[in-house]
């Protein structure tokens, strides 16, 4: 059983959304048996899945002194990946979780405030050798910030390459246990939270090293664009293939490279763009000023 994390120390960054969200996405991929565990005091994510009328993703609530009884249990039962929510700014708490984690998954809104908070989740992860990967969560679309926030991120880990951006159908398909995925299917939003869970799941798949998890059809626009750390770009960096040494001459692309002028040259040349300049351009006096007569 493989165990994916949301975790952030900074509250309202959509943890409990996200975690709903892709284990129902996760059960529609056909990923296997999936299990949502809520870990959070608060009880957000039990009370959504309390409302849900569907029977997967199956639902653990458990305090943190019984979570390791709960693993074991859920992957004895034949669970082949649980997802779990965390409970905001409790070091220690998010600490244990992120411990049993094969993956964490950090949700950040793209503002200063969430930027600043995420350096002491990262700490945690590191902390435990833990892989992450950054969600910039309730973007405005076209927003420079959200690109700005993903270069920022980017220096500390990977950034998956959707965006999942501030949509009021995300909240309003939780009212009574489902996703935007199974209210308005047909959504930008569903199609964010679907590819942003078959990015996941193949970068787990990878992680694991675990062939059987890659998704069976992956968007092609989710393959090269993830903003990854520089050691994770030249580990799935493809190899440079040298140049062929009997590569005919026919198929070599010439460049030819003008010569070089004189002084003289380059003075007369510039002279007759000037003249072209004073015989087709209009000087300010050469028209009637707009508004004045």
């Amino acid at each position: 059983m493989y165990v994916i994390v949301c975790a952030s120390q900074k509250g309202g960054s959509g943890k409990t959304t996200l975690s709903g969200h892709l284990a129902v996405e996760a059960c529609r991929a056909g990923a296997g048996e999936i299990a949502l565990i809520d870990t959070d005091p608060q009880g957000s994510l039990a009370a959504w899945w309390n409302a849900r009328q569907a029977p997967t993703p199956h639902f653990v609530r458990t305090g943190m002194a019984e979570l390791e009884d709960a693993l074991t249990g859920l992957h004895q039962a034949g669970v082949k990946i649980a997802i779990i929510d965390t409970p905001p700014a409790i070091t220690q708490s998010i600490s244990k979780v992120v411990s049993h984690a094969d993956l964490v998954v950090v949700p950040t809104r793209p503002s200063p405030h969430d930027l600043r908070a995420v350096g002491a989740t990262v700490d945690i992860a590191e902390r435990h050798g833990k892989p992450v990967i950054f969600v910039i969560n309730a973007a405005t679309p076209r927003a420079r910030i959200t690109g700005e926030s993903a270069v920022a991120l980017s220096q500390h880990g990977t950034v998956a390459p959707v965006n999942i951006h501030h949509r009021v159908d995300f909240a309003a398909s939780m009212i009574d246990g489902r996703t935007v995925g199974e209210v308005v299917p047909n959504s930008q939003s569903a199609k964010e939270m679907k590819d942003l869970w078959l990015y996941i799941q193949e970068r787990l798949s990878r992680i694991v090293r675990d062939p059987a998890l890659l998704p069976d059809l992956k968007p092609e626009h989710l393959a090269v664009n993830s903003l990854m750390s520089e050691n994770d770009a030249a580990a799935e960096a493809p190899p440079v293939e040298e140049a062929d040494p009997q590569t005919p001459a026919e198929a070599l692309t010439v460049i030819e490279v003008p010569e070089r002028r004189t002084g003289h040259e380059r003075r007369v040349l510039a002279e007759a763009r000037a003249h072209d300049r004073r015989a087709f351009g209009r000087r300010s006096t050469d028209h009637p000023v707009w508004g004045v007569k």
